[in-house]
């Protein structure tokens, strides 16, 4: 116990002469005994540091003999190292136009496995604009081949569902806080990204994106995933 000026934390604990009971049970390395609480305090005086308790409904209340300052500064320091190891996850968002066309399908592709390989979760939408609404099955299909294309990274918590303007898809992370690919494999799999945009490109489209195979395909996957869950 201190009997210098400075300013005390403000206590989370009884200290010191806030203690009331008459005797405590005083714990250190040494093992515990039972003593009367002045002669508990005096003791903190003479090591000029606190008598603080411990645990305030044991029988008699538990004490130890320690620095109070630096005891709130290590527990602080260890809830700060916890709530940093701890995966923060967010919810990020991915928004189409029923009209994307390939290069924009795989750039928002791309940032989406980054946010799932990050541990977040995957908020992906059509929005229809105007007279666009009359299209929302291509807008439902360009969201299933999204899921489809992102089955390795996370899965569907919602399939495609229009509310209002916009039809919504959730995706969730397989693995929270999953290792970064090497710069290496990245850069591999966009060149087989941008080969495979160039084959299909130069083969004939009806709806370019929305190809009407690929889309019932990945929608019947999903929905045979959908009804074995």
């Amino acid at each position: 116990m201190r009997n210098d000026k400075r300013k005390k934390p403000q206590a989370q604990h009884r200290i010191n002469e806030q203690i009331r009971a008459k005797e405590v049970r005083l714990v250190g390395e040494d093992g515990s005994m039972v003593i009367p609480t002045r002669q508990a305090l005096d003791m903190a005086r003479q090591q000029e540091v606190d008598l603080v308790e411990i645990s305030p409904n044991a029988e008699p209340p538990v004490c130890r003999i320690i620095d109070y300052s630096k005891f709130l500064y290590q527990q602080k320091k260890r809830a700060k190292e916890m709530k940093q190891k701890q995966v923060k996850q967010e919810v990020k968002e991915i928004r189409f136009g029923p009209q994307t066309d390939e290069h924009d399908y795989n750039f928002k592709l791309k940032h989406a496995k980054e946010f799932l390989e990050e541990g977040n979760k995957v908020r992906a939408y059509v929005f229809f604009r105007g007279r666009s609404i009359l299209f929302k099955e291509q807008g439902e299909v360009l969201l299933l081949r999204f899921a489809n294309d992102l089955e390795e990274y996370g899965k569907v918590d919602q399939l495609p569902r229009l509310d209002g303007k916009k039809m919504f898809l959730y995706m969730s992370p397989k693995k929270q806080g999953v290792q970064k690919k090497s710069q290496q494999k990245r850069d591999r799999e966009e060149a087989e990204a941008a080969s495979a945009a160039e084959i299909e490109n130069e083969a004939p489209k009806n709806g370019g994106l929305l190809e009407n195979a690929k889309g019932v395909e990945a929608l019947l996957k999903l929905k045979e995933q959908a009804g074995e869950e």
